[in-house]
């Protein structure tokens, strides 16, 4: 069955507007998956804010040559879902990578991430980083100690006065008490 002009425009302007709201978009290959378990990918996805979809590839790709984002044509040949992450890339390749490991049917073939495409082993990397929540917080840390660091060694003279000066006064009150006394 061909699909109209205008079916393949709408799709086109659909795939446009879901690639302008997300962060990344992970390919993969889901032949073989049954309903049940498409069913399940598909929730564990909206919950780390991402969506799964059944692409045709030929739409797809001329998507992507006007978004200007270079794609190996290799990786859209076959039955092609793409899961777009609206929110934090690193939860959903971790879902997809755990969900392929439960059924051999899914198979990541990549992630175009910007106008970049990683490739099957990049995306697989992606996994093992660190949640976003994390990175950040490794950040905060990585510039609070020097900035501590700093602040210690400029109010060190101020305090070191500040000592000079208290030691200073509590010599001149012994020195005051003695005089009284003699």
């Amino acid at each position: 069955m061909a699909i109209s002009k205008e079916k393949k425009e709408t799709m086109v302007g659909d795939y446009v507007a879901k690639l302008a709201k997300s962060q990344a978009m992970i390919v993969t290959d889901y032949r073989g998956l049954t309903v049940a378990a498409t069913t399940d990918l598909r929730q564990r996805l909206r919950e780390q804010g991402a969506s799964f979809h059944v692409v045709k590839n030929t739409l797809f790709r001329r998507t992507l040559k006007e978004a200007g984002v270079p794609v190996p044509d290799d990786e859209f040949r076959g039955p092609t879902a793409l899961s777009f992450c609206v929110r934090d890339v690193q939860p959903v390749v971790k879902v997809l990578m755990d969900f392929a490991n439960e059924n051999d049917a899914l198979i990541i073939k990549g992630t175009i991430w910007g106008a970049t495409f990683l490739d099957s082993e990049s995306t697989k990397a992606l996994a093992t980083l660190p949640s976003r929540e994390v990175l950040l917080g490794q950040l905060v840390g990585a510039v609070q100690g020097p900035m501590a660091n700093l602040v210690s060694i400029l109010t060190a003279p101020l305090r070191e006065l500040a000592q000079v000066l208290a030691a200073r006064g509590e010599q001149a009150a012994r020195q005051g008490v003695e005089e009284a006394a003699a």
